[in-house]
């Protein structure tokens, strides 16, 4: 069973700093896509930040300058250091991953979600 465990999330003042976690496990082959969604009540999920293969990266402009997402191939886990955080990004914070898993002897890709992690900023 491939599995996206998150860690990390809590309550912060706003300018405060999180860093979230996100670690894949299970038969996973290859991981192309990483990234990280978030999802406000009310609100529909949206994209927070996301990393390919080679490092390239794409943030939504709300975050640009204040979050930085960054991963680890080898040990297959996903980061999201977010600086100078406002009340508006309160949110449940997603760990997402776009896999080749191993399957029925051969490789299957699959489109994987964490369990997600509760990041409230407030006084």
């Amino acid at each position: 069973q491939v599995q996206l465990e998150e860690s990390g999330g809590g309550l912060v003042q706003p300018g405060g700093s999180l860093r979230l976690s996100c670690a894949a496990s299970g038969s996973i082959f290859m991981i192309n896509v990483m990234g990280w969604y978030r999802q406000a009540p009310g609100n529909q999920r949206e994209l927070v930040a996301r990393i390919s293969t080679n490092g390239s990266t794409n943030y939504a402009d709300s975050v640009k300058g204040r979050f930085t997402v960054s991963r680890n191939n080898a040990k297959k886990t996903v980061l999201l250091q977010m600086n100078g955080l406002k009340p508006e990004d309160t949110a449940v914070y997603y760990c997402n991953a776009d896999l080749l898993v191993i399957r029925g002897g051969g490789l299957g890709r699959d489109e994987y979600w964490g369990q997600g992690t509760q990041v409230t900023v407030s006084s």
